[in-house]
């Protein structure tokens, strides 16, 4: 019995030992991540007044975009973010609106705000999707298309919306969203910059809630009251000003937010457009375009993130709303690295194999479980007497370098650059729930990701329920 006994508590502590060198590397990574952001950050915005926008008001070499926005029971928001679109400041765009077989009235609201009128249009099926019903073309704004489709998924009407438009760029943007001004000025910049090697040139996306925005257009940022929401801000900090401008650098980034992307019509459709077995669409696509522009001796060709051009978007306020968001997006992180499990070390991909993939499968998808198993090791080391307290403390102090302080340091970064949050007090609320991630919000995301971990076993599928409120009067 005392050798079995040996064993077990041999165990106990390889676990331990393993969780904390785990944390304390990736603590180590999520530290040099915030150096590179810092630095590019810093570049970017000391060259942001020269950088000359207003040419490219003026220029016959600025292409054309098409703005595609998939729309299923989005009655409360659609008017707004389509008003916000319409007043975007680029010289040539169309805005093609998908009802994706919605079950409220956004269709008849689309229909009655914009004074849409039904029109025969030849549609090229460049991708299969479901039926397209009918198409509206705006009295008012003749660049404003609505489809309206058989339900299949923000995908599908994706897809659907590519083969209508007509530009060589489309822009996928949620039907909750609204841009600020300036836009696609700056995330296309890159793009005429680069003549067409970036094919995907992703923006920042924050969150809505709080703000006062009227007709489209933000009007005056302010944090929101739900603390939920809150929290939201701030991940959504780190994640952009941290995460994505890090691995932008050298080219391996493999996400860029669903809610706001420019894309390269002409290579997606090549690549196969968007996935409709997936609920991480987005995700998938980019690590598709990665693989698909290797195999294909395309290794010029870049994925960027550009850090000034914000899209705002409406969070969930409510803990079970966020609940379904969160184990949905697990789910599709780990459809998207298993649908590509061949780019794993592969060093065939670049550093896209060697070292975003690797990251994105340790950190992203298994890093749940191993905080699961971390939490769990201190509860059963206190119940048996044998919690090592050095160790535990240590735990605790990467945990929260890990989550709370790295969190505070994204909320530095946006006052140092972007500054949207002008005010001290936002400032200083949003540093303080900062410091309180690592008590009880992350411990609700571990167990939300282990949610959906469990359900993408048991090949569980489905998005869950939105409820919208609206983000604009």
């Amino acid at each position: 019995m005392s050798l079995v006994m040996q064993a077990l508590r041999d165990v106990f502590t390889g676990v331990n030992y393993f969780i904390f060198f785990y944390v304390l590397f990736v603590s180590g990574f999520y530290f040099l991540l915030f150096l590179v952001s810092a630095l590019q950050l810093r570049k970017l915005f000391g060259l942001e007044d020269k950088s000359p926008y207003s040419e490219l008001l003026e220029s016959s070499f600025t292409p054309p975009v098409s703005i595609l926005v998939p729309a299923y029971n989005e009655e409360a928001g659609i008017v707004a973010s389509v008003r916000s679109l319409l007043a975007t400041n680029y010289p040539n765009f169309e805005i093609i609106v998908v009802n994706d077989g919605s079950k409220d009235r956004t269709l008849e609201t689309m229909l009655e705000a914009f004074s849409m009128k039904k029109v025969q249009k030849a549609v090229r099926k460049s991708l299969e999707t479901q039926r397209v019903r009918e198409v509206y073309i705006s009295e008012v704004y003749p660049d404003l298309i609505l489809l309206d489709k058989e339900n299949g998924g923000k995908a599908d009407a994706l897809n659907a919306g590519i083969n209508v438009s007509q530009y060589p760029y489309f822009c996928s943007l949620d039907a909750d969203s609204v841009l600020e001004r300036d836009a696609f000025l700056k995330v296309m910049k890159p793009i005429i910059d680069s003549d067409g090697d970036v094919i995907c040139s992703g923006g920042s996306v924050r969150i809505a809630n709080g703000c006062r925005i009227e007709r489209g257009e933000v009007l005056e940022i302010n944090l929101p009251d739900n603390k939920y929401a809150v929290m939201q801000v701030i991940e959504y900090m780190r994640a952009f000003l941290m995460g994505r401008i890090g691995f932008s650098r050298h080219n391996m980034l493999l996400i860029v937010s669903g809610a706001f992307g420019v894309f390269n019509k002409d290579i997606v459709v090549r690549a196969g457009g968007y996935r409709h077995d997936t609920v991480g669409e987005d995700m998938e696509l980019i690590v598709r375009l990665h693989r698909f522009t290797r195999e294909n001796k395309m290794q010029k060709r870049t994925i960027i993130y550009v850090p000034d051009p914000v899209c705002w978007t409406e969070a969930p306020e409510d803990a079970s709303i966020l609940r379904k968001q969160r184990s949905r997006w697990q789910r599709g992180l780990m459809d998207s690295l298993r649908l590509h499990k061949r780019m794993f070390f592969n060093p065939r991909y670049g550093l896209v194999g060697l070292i975003s993939f690797p990251y994105f499968f340790f950190v992203e998808m298994m890093g749940p479980l191993i905080e699961a198993f971390g939490y769990l090791a201190i509860v059963i080391g206190l119940a048996t007497g044998r919690m090592f307290l050095p160790f535990a403390a240590s735990l605790l102090l990467l945990s929260i370098l890990n989550g709370s302080l790295l969190s505070a340091g994204a909320v530095l970064l946006e006052e140092w650059s972007l500054r949207k949050y002008p005010r001290v007090s936002d400032l200083t609320k949003l540093c303080l729930y900062a410091l309180t991630e690592t008590f009880w919000y992350r411990p609700l995301n571990t167990y939300w990701r282990l949610e959906g971990t469990w359900q993408f076993l048991r090949k569980q599928q489905g998005w869950g329920d939105m409820k919208r409120k609206g983000v604009s009067n």
